[in-house]
């Protein structure tokens, strides 16, 4: 997948990038979201944009294939991570390295 051509422009400065990853318990897997020390004051509110971080990672990859590989290749206490994305408070993607442990990246 080929992240977003910004014509060289640097990214909007209420843009920020979380670090996203899916955590395997003994009966659940969990999506993670690595929050910057810095975010930018537009989150208001942190459920709505860990909600939004998941729904914009799903848009971008397999969720289904996604998770069957983690199962597949990981022991429960593991967390793999799956790259980052970066947004804006709006939800415009500005960026991302996301990628499926079923695309052949390393966990």
């Amino acid at each position: 997948m080929t992240a977003p051509d910004h014509g060289g422009e640097s990214a909007p400065a209420d843009a920020d990038r979380f670090v996203v990853a899916i955590h395997r318990t003994e009966s659940e897997l969990e999506f993670v979201v690595r929050v910057p020390s810095d975010i930018d004051s537009g989150w208001r509110n942190p459920t709505t944009f860990q909600q939004l971080v998941e729904q914009r990672t799903w848009e971008r990859l397999e969720q289904e294939a996604t998770l069957r590989a983690i199962v597949a290749s990981t022991e429960p206490g593991e967390t793999v991570t799956l790259g980052a994305i970066t947004l804006t408070p709006d939800g415009t993607v500005i960026d991302h390295s996301l990628a499926s442990p079923v695309e052949g990246d390393e966990t």
